[in-house]
């Protein structure tokens, strides 16, 4: 009886130790660790050379830590833009799926003449009107990351004070850790002044700069050396992702990352810092590497482009069927459907319909595989001199991978026998006879 107390008593130390790591350690090392991580990626590529062994025999060359006067200005024009565009672009009216509170958020789906509007603005004012030199992100890059920095983690210290003090839905919550309610956020939907804060951090600002940046990158480049076919294809390649995104844009607002990451750390700074950091990187490493493929060009970018239209190709499948509630066909045949019962947090009984055929019959997330391949295929053209460039694609992996783990968890407990009866139809997480 004494060894059973005693097991109780260290599987229950376990269990709170864990929790604890989960909910503080974890989250403020991530806190603590993830900014200055953003400006290494700046400085490895650009005063290193790319080369990790480079920075290690150089050392740090402390760099901007809180940007500087152009890069604020530079912030500040961008996100009054996309403010702006939010709310002047005619749109449709999309409404999002309803809460487990019972609230609809409701978005104006204008993404796609955003981000057109957006590049053709950047190449009027830097080409055409000489505002500014197209180069303008790259010269100032280390400072903008800096000075995002200061202002990501300053937004999300507001967007922690508003959600304990005003928030816009019922949808909010905290756990009595400020540590882990800062990270994850205490809003899913925080609203200020009819602005969706979720949607502009994740879709406007870092998705639209995202293609910004790479532009600038590209211009950089051409300036010193002349545009090289690497370049060329990477900056291609991204931006028609980006493209896809926002043709998806709806799609991506029923997706985990906005129905049910809350608006913390965690997304928000993502968004806000590490997109412009990380998801550019190679990119910003390929400016001062020019590599001339030759037809080994035209290969990754046909690869490239396959892949990102099958990620698109799989998503559109599913929001298809879902729209017309599986009365249609799934590669020329009837979808294999089933039906998921679960019950929202007031009691109310509802249901999904999974599809378990088309692209959706080969693994439960299969789309994350084209997904991962398409980042593969825009990072090639960096070649393999160094490490550095690949960096995305091993976090991509590493992202999905835990993103699958988490949507398993929740859909097995929000749709319980339906959902083992889905993953019985469709045996694979992710890559069919692997995984």
């Amino acid at each position: 009886m004494h060894c059973v107390e005693m097991d109780n008593t260290i599987a229950l130390k376990q269990s709170r130790l864990g929790y604890w790591i989960r909910t503080t350690i974890g989250p403020l090392l991530l806190i603590l660790l993830c900014p200055p991580a953003a400006m290494l990626m700046w400085h490895i590529n650009v005063v290193n050379d790319g080369s990790l062994q480079n920075f290690i025999s150089q050392g740090l060359q402390i760099p901007l830590l809180f940007g500087s006067l152009i890069a604020w200005k530079i912030i500040a024009v961008f996100a009054a833009t996309q403010l702006i565009f939010m709310r002047i672009i005619p749109g449709k009216t999309f409404r999002g799926p309803i809460t487990p509170k019972g609230n609809i958020p409701i978005y104006q789906a204008n993404g796609i003449p955003c981000f057109l509007l957006t590049i053709l603005l950047f190449y009027l004012c830097s080409f055409k009107w000489n505002l500014f030199s197209p180069t303008i992100v790259y010269d100032n890059f280390g400072e903008l990351i800096g000075a995002l920095n200061i202002f990501s983690l300053l937004f999300c210290f507001l967007l922690y004070i508003k959600g304990r003090k005003a928030p816009s839905t019922t949808d909010c919550g905290v756990s009595g850790n400020p540590i882990f309610d800062y990270y994850w956020g205490i809003e899913l939907y925080p609203k200020v002044m009819g602005w969706n804060l979720k949607m502009f951090t994740n879709c406007r600002f870092g998705m639209m700069g995202w293609g910004v940046i790479i532009l600038s990158f590209a211009a950089k480049q051409s300036q010193l050396y002349g545009l090289s076919d690497s370049m060329f294809v990477a900056v291609a390649l991204q931006l028609l992702y980006i493209f896809k995104f926002f043709i998806w844009e709806t799609g991506y607002l029923r997706s985990l990352d906005i129905m049910h990451d809350r608006a913390g750390f965690y997304i928000c700074w993502g968004c806000l810092v590490w997109v412009p950091a990380v998801y550019t990187s190679p990119i910003l490493y390929l400016v001062n590497h020019p590599n001339n493929l030759g037809i080994f060009a035209y290969l990754i970018f046909a690869l490239g482009v396959g892949s990102i239209l099958i990620n698109y190709l799989a998503d559109r499948q599913r929001q298809f069927v879902r729209s017309t509630n599986g009365n249609c066909t799934v590669w020329g045949k009837k979808p294999t459907l089933i039906t998921a019962h679960y019950t929202t947090q007031d009691g109310e009984k509802r249901q999904n319909i999974l599809l378990a055929s088309g692209w959706w019959g080969i693994a439960r997330h299969f789309h994350y595989v084209p997904e991962i391949l398409g980042a593969l295929f825009w990072t090639l053209p960096a070649l393999f001199t160094n490490a550095l460039p690949y960096f995305y694609v091993l976090f991509l992996t590493i992202l999905l991978i835990d993103r699958t783990v988490r949507d398993e968890k929740r859909c097995a407990l929000k749709y319980g026998p339906d959902w083992l009866t889905y993953s019985q139809k469709v045996k694979y997480k992710i890559i069919p006879y692997v995984y």
